[in-house]
């Protein structure tokens, strides 16, 4: 046992030289990551329109307008929108807004033969004629669940196709966001959806029509006034319908 021990000291000493002697590990370095960059660079496209470039020569006009419309919406819109998601049922709404969409696909197949569109008209014209037929004059949207393409053109759309230009941001009462382009083109539009369902309904039901159709789109539409957190929103607003329309 005593000749044991100097042995194992030894061979202890030994490793712990060993050990000192070697080089110690290199630390791996840890990877670096560059910040995250959020400029409008990267975040919108190359050909969108810049926010300090959409032509807005009547701006306190549009901004009475807008806070018209918020205070109209607050009052009176959204109230009436709450009481019809409270007295009429989800499957009665539903059947009331596919009843509306048929009419828009209608608007959309006179927009495509006016911007010499076949394929777009050949989806719509495919839409209202299903819808119209198994979907119950469009009650229901057997349309969509058959997988069919559902384009939507109007004739703002129709007359951005032949080079009209938007013309000036105009903020319209009531309806939102245009330009004068687009808000001239809500005429016809209009006429020819009342011409539609002046010939397919009967007098009492045509009569509130608007109403129920004005209600079902703001019931639809998720946008509230003043619940973006910009501090900008007039400018924010105007800005992301200026794109939009541009890319439609």
């Amino acid at each position: 046992m005593k000749s044991i021990m100097p042995r194992a000291c030894a061979l202890l000493a030994v490793a712990l030289l060993a050990a000192c002697s070697s080089a110690p590990p290199k630390a791996t370095p840890e990877p670096v990551y560059p910040e995250p960059v959020f400029s409008a660079e990267r975040i919108v496209p190359e050909d969108s329109i810049a926010i300090t470039t959409v032509y807005d020569p009547w701006e306190p006009m549009n901004m009475r307008i807008y806070n018209f419309n918020y205070h109209f919406d607050q009052w009176v819109f959204l109230p009436v929108v709450t009481g019809w998601q409270a007295v009429v049922p989800k499957p009665a709404r539903t059947g009331v807004h596919n009843f509306f969409e048929n009419f828009r696909d209608v608007r959309t197949m006179a927009n495509s033969i006016l911007q010499a569109s076949p394929t777009k008209l050949m989806q719509s014209t495919g839409r209202v004629l299903v819808n119209s037929t198994i979907g119950l004059f469009g009650l229901i949207d057997v349309a969509t669940s058959m997988g069919m393409a559902k384009p939507d053109e109007d004739f703002g759309q129709t007359l951005g196709r032949w080079g009209v230009p938007t013309g000036p941001y105009l903020v319209l009462p009531l309806l939102g966001p245009s330009n004068l382009r687009d808000g001239a083109a809500e005429l016809p539009d209009f006429a020819l959806q009342n011409y539609m369902q002046g010939n397919l309904l009967a007098k009492p039901v045509r009569a509130t029509t608007f109403l129920f159709d004005s209600v079902d789109t703001r019931t639809n539409t998720s946008f509230r006034y003043y619940e973006t957190g910009s501090a900008f929103e007039y400018q924010t607003v105007r800005w992301l319908y200026s794109t939009k329309r541009e890319l439609d």
